[in-house]
């Protein structure tokens, strides 16, 4: 997120005066158009999630569909209700050392003005609140799609309530958050790539080492049950997106915004390219699936850079992260973690590495003056970017993997063997996603053309 806008002093000519007299800026007032902007940035953030659902949805076997949508959606009910309750308070309030925040006044929203404005910036807080939360909803749930087919739900409720309050909060703090100590060291995170995928990726990972790998990983096929829903998730991650990283910069009234806006679509499509052509050459095929992840790599890349890069510095990010995105998937099979639907290879590796591209392609020109090596500003950008990507992945892997254990210890966060055999859906939600009991039986009636067709020899049965 930028920091507040400044209020810098405006020259005005006085009537009577002959000198130009200095003033004050005036304070920010509310702008109509900036809060119906960032309200619908907010309703496309919050579509992610869904999007997700369906994406991850698709990618497991017909078994575990329903359980794997109610992964990402039981993340909207629980995450809104804390965010109200106190976590906007934790996440954006007063600094209190650098670590985190509280305010008593967002407690529960009940101090805030209607009009009242975010600090700095002429939409409402209650708008910059709603915004935010959408945030908080979909990190979590990314989590989710590492834990396919074998986790208790009761488990992962409880579980994404504690990551919410001790690493969500406290992180989203250190990086947007005013006083917070990576955001004050100039860590540039436009739009989540510490606080959100990186965060996410290497929560997933602490999460997997605890629970270990799914029953017949490696040696049973494990293909997405619906590649249409895989794709048509990814269409509304690619939609939502444009929310979640243009609506970033908190409005439009000098273009940020409009320049992430462009580099999130040239990104995005970069790296899917770049997927397709590296699956093409490893594997000689090219898959709806590789489209749909590539496509998704490039969204995370460009989430934390897109604000400091111009176009072209968006395509070579995209083009890297759909070729190393692509390469980090397999790792799985060879290190032996059981990442399900890529959440490492795609969100830990893309946030890392379109976090530390910062400090190579930044410009100076766009979100703020800091410049990357290639622009001819040194090194020392690529190091504060290191310093915010490794502080958020070791804190989030040691204490993600810490809170699994303490879950798994106090009520078992996975399902029975026997359960994830035959399916976690019957079992966790008596339901199953796809139900043909109704769709009749025996044989259907074969009628006679009553006719030749034109152009054949005999008769044929409809």
């Amino acid at each position: 997120m930028p920091p507040g806008i400044p209020t810098d002093a405006v020259t005005s000519g006085l009537p009577g005066a002959s000198p130009a007299v200095t003033l004050a800026a005036e304070a920010p007032t509310l702008s109509a158009a900036n809060t119906g902007f960032l309200l619908i940035c907010s309703a496309l953030v919050m579509l992610m999630t869904p999007g997700l659902a369906f994406f991850y949805g698709g990618m497991v076997r017909v078994k575990s569909t329903l359980n794997m949508l109610m992964m990402s959606f039981i993340s909207l009910g629980i995450v809104t209700i804390l965010w109200v309750l106190f976590g906007f308070s934790l996440a954006f309030g007063d600094d209190i050392g650098s670590v985190i925040g509280w305010s008593p006044d967002f407690v529960g929203l009940s101090g805030i003005g209607l009009t009242e404005l975010w600090d700095g910036y002429t939409i409402p807080v209650y708008v910059f609140a709603v915004f935010q939360l959408m945030f908080a909803v979909l990190t979590p749930a990314l989590i989710s799609g590492a834990l396919a087919d074998r986790v208790k739900f009761t488990a992962w409720a409880l579980f994404i309530t504690l990551w919410a309050v001790v690493v969500y909060f406290p992180v989203a703090h250190w990086v947007w958050g005013a006083g917070g100590w990576l955001f004050e060291m100039g860590v540039i995170d436009f739009a989540g790539g510490t606080a959100v995928h990186v965060n996410a990726g290497a929560a997933a990972l602490g999460v997997i080492l605890v629970i270990g790998r799914r029953i017949g990983f490696r040696k049973d096929p494990m293909r997405p049950h619906s590649l249409p829903l895989v794709m048509l998730g990814a269409g509304l991650l690619w939609f939502g997106w444009f929310g979640f990283n243009a609506g970033s910069w908190l409005g439009n009234d000098d273009g940020v915004g409009a320049v992430m806006f462009v580099n999130t679509q040239v990104a995005t499509a970069a790296a899917m390219l770049a997927w397709l052509a590296y699956e093409k050459i490893r594997h000689g095929a090219f898959t709806t699936l590789g489209a749909a992840s590539g496509a998704v790599a490039g969204l995370v890349a460009i989430t934390p850079s897109g604000g400091s890069v111009s176009p072209l510095g968006a395509i070579a990010v995209g083009a890297v992260a759909g070729v190393v995105c692509a390469m980090a998937v397999g790792l799985k099979y060879k290190l032996g973690y059981d990442d399900s639907l890529d959440v490492i290879g795609v969100h830990l590796v893309g946030g890392v590495l379109g976090s530390l591209l910062v400090g190579l392609f930044a410009t100076g020109g766009v979100q703020s003056e800091a410049k990357g090596l290639f622009y001819g500003g040194g090194l020392e950008q690529l190091g504060k970017q290191a310093v915010g990507v490794f502080a958020v992945l070791a804190y989030s892997l040691l204490v993600s993997a810490l809170l699994a254990f303490l879950v798994d210890k106090a009520m078992g966060m996975r399902v029975e063997e026997d359960v994830e055999i035959s399916g976690i859906d019957q079992t966790e939600h008596a339901e199953t996603a796809y139900d043909f009991t109704g769709a009749g039986g025996g044989t259907a009636p074969r009628t006679p053309v009553p006719g030749p067709i034109a152009g054949a020899s005999k008769k044929v049965d409809a």
